[in-house]
């Protein structure tokens, strides 16, 4: 398929919810997800992007079998997969229906007694799961107590345009962005919880502007409601601005924007042609004056 100049994106922030064993809040989660995927469908959106956890987040102080006061294994027993399992079928027959790809955060069990993926389901327009990713970088507290790590980027494509997804604290990694890149992909889809704080105004959100520029790609950050007075959802563009974003008030929100994929990217074929070797015709090894750093 030919790809397109323009495609219309959608990222939100929503409330999440703490406890994957609670059936009420995660009714909630998916009634929030599917309300703004109406939101999207009616902003004419073909993609909506949704944060870490935007089914459930669960919370390690909620989570911990010695806790909470001290952090352990999680216990993956008080998790209500049915629910989960329902809540996503419902929002994969919303997205068949309003023709919708819609990316969220949610748990991925695996088979006992493993623990579970952090993980991004990628559903498609005809509301089939087209593709999942999981965490691969994990916190010391994820990855000793909570989740078993993914192991491959994953991408795909919408009208011609090739994402890939990032998630939780892959933004403290560049060499996340930098593999898709290599992957030729055009916009990265991070998910987070965060962090942010009034004192450091959310490093994830500073750090994917930073890996934007740094890779020429677009990213679309989504974060929680919860995060959104340090750091509210939106987009940026492959030279490290923001395009949109959301309110910064904590309450669900979208905000929808178009990629313009018209401007030719140079910086991106340069960096390969830089990193290939370029520079060795054009140094100085043997000349004394370079290899001499203690004098003028």
């Amino acid at each position: 398929m030919p790809k397109t100049t323009h495609l219309r994106l959608s990222v939100a922030q929503l409330t999440v919810h703490p406890d994957p064993g609670d059936a009420a809040a995660l009714r909630d989660s998916g009634e929030q997800i599917r309300r703004l995927m109406q939101d999207a469908h009616a902003a004419g959106a073909r993609l909506l992007h949704l944060p870490e956890g935007a089914l459930t987040c669960p919370d390690k102080k909620v989570m911990s079998s010695t806790g909470p006061d001290n952090i352990g294994p999680a216990d993956w027993d008080r998790a209500d997969w049915a629910t989960l399992a329902e809540e996503l079928e419902a929002i994969k027959v919303l997205a068949g229906k309003l023709r919708l790809w819609t990316v969220l955060g949610s748990l991925h069990p695996l088979t006992p007694p493993r623990r579970p993926h952090l993980s991004l389901y990628v559903i498609a327009d005809d509301g089939a799961i087209a593709t999942r990713y999981d965490e691969r970088m994990l916190s010391n507290t994820k990855v000793s107590h909570m989740y078993t790590p993914g192991s491959a980027p994953i991408t795909f494509t919408v009208d011609g345009v090739r994402f890939g997804c990032a998630l939780g604290m892959e933004a403290a990694f560049p060499e996340v962005f930098l593999e898709y890149e290599r992957l030729d992909v055009d916009c990265v889809l991070f998910s987070t919880h965060g962090p942010g704080t009034p004192a450091n105004n959310g490093p994830f959100a500073l750090q994917s502007q930073a890996l934007a520029a740094a890779t020429s790609c677009w990213v679309s950050y989504a974060g929680t409601a919860q995060d959104a007075p340090n750091a509210s959802s939106g987009v940026i563009t492959p030279s490290g601005d923001w395009l949109t974003r959301c309110p910064p008030d904590p309450v669900p929100a979208i905000t929808t924007t178009d990629l313009d994929l018209t401007t030719e990217n140079y910086a991106r074929p340069w960096r390969r042609v830089a990193r290939s070797g370029l520079y060795a015709q054009y140094q100085a090894p043997n000349d004394p004056r370079s290899l001499d750093r203690a004098r003028l």
